[in-house]
């Protein structure tokens, strides 16, 4: 699932190609809006929340997207090739020559503007947004000191940006175990701290990397480097599956650098 900046970057991309442009085309590829037509609407502003993007218009609805596991935006000019075939499009919007293409999206609903509280209210501080409140975030961590750390970074209720792979990078740079229960992370302000530093400094790049390396393999801790030797002891990363049955999820680990506290 795309973490909170690469989010960050889809909207700035939308925001940049579209605001104060009039939308002369629409095509909603869904059941439920398969006749919704948006032409003539001028889009005042796209923003993330978190993993959601918000895209308002004047007429006061605004277009809630998600990209889930497997969603991307893209904007194109006349004549230039679409990456992804025609049958993974769910929103086509046209503005003169600039064409944004939603592929792929896991969530496409048209709201009330006044109504984004319904589909975004839950979330906690966001750390690449204006909203963001590190006391409020710590204090949602602490609520459930019993859960384990990994579980409660993804939690987009007490902080809303943080995806698998983040919580990954993040354990290890803390020397936290990915199962550690957040009530005995020795730093956790340190940790949610470092969270927002990863993601800011990524938000500013297409390519994501949380070892400042930017060459291919290097980039990663131990995110998606089971078996393979940690880049600080040498110990191979272990990796193990977590979650509920049909929602699990990877977690990554150096067993000597990021130790389990016997009992």
């Amino acid at each position: 699932m795309p973490e909170g900046d690469t989010v960050f970057r889809a909207a700035r991309l939308l925001d940049r190609s579209l605001s104060g442009r009039v939308l002369t085309r629409t095509d909603f590829r869904v059941p439920q809006h398969a006749t919704a037509d948006l032409s003539g609407a001028t889009v005042t502003e796209t923003v993330s929340r978190g993993k959601h993007l918000l895209t308002r218009t004047d007429t006061g609805f605004t277009l809630h997207t998600h990209l889930k596991m497997e969603g991307a935006w893209r904007v194109y000019r006349p004549g230039e090739t679409w990456q992804r075939p025609a049958s993974q499009v769910r929103v086509l919007l046209e503005a003169g020559d600039v064409t944004a293409v939603g592929f792929n999206l896991g969530i496409v609903e048209l709201i009330e503007t006044a109504q984004e509280g319904e589909v975004v209210g839950h979330l906690g501080p966001d750390l690449l947004g204006p909203d963001w409140d590190e006391d409020e975030a710590l204090s949602r961590l602490r609520a459930a000191p019993d859960r384990d750390v990994t579980a409660a970074l993804l939690d987009q209720r007490n902080l809303a940006g943080v995806g698998n792979m983040y919580a990954a990078e993040l354990c290890f740079t803390s020397g936290v175990h990915p199962r550690l229960p957040v009530g005995e992370v020795g730093d956790l302000p340190r940790l949610v701290h470092r969270a927002k530093l990863m993601l800011e400094q990524n938000a500013a790049r297409a390519i994501q990397s949380t070892t400042g390396n930017l060459r291919p393999r290097e980039r990663m801790w131990v995110y998606r480097r089971d078996r393979s030797p940690c880049r600080r002891c040498g110990t191979p990363i272990q990796v193990a599956m977590r979650g509920e049955p049909g929602r699990e999820r990877a977690i990554y680990w150096c067993p000597t650098c990021q130790p389990l506290p016997a009992g």
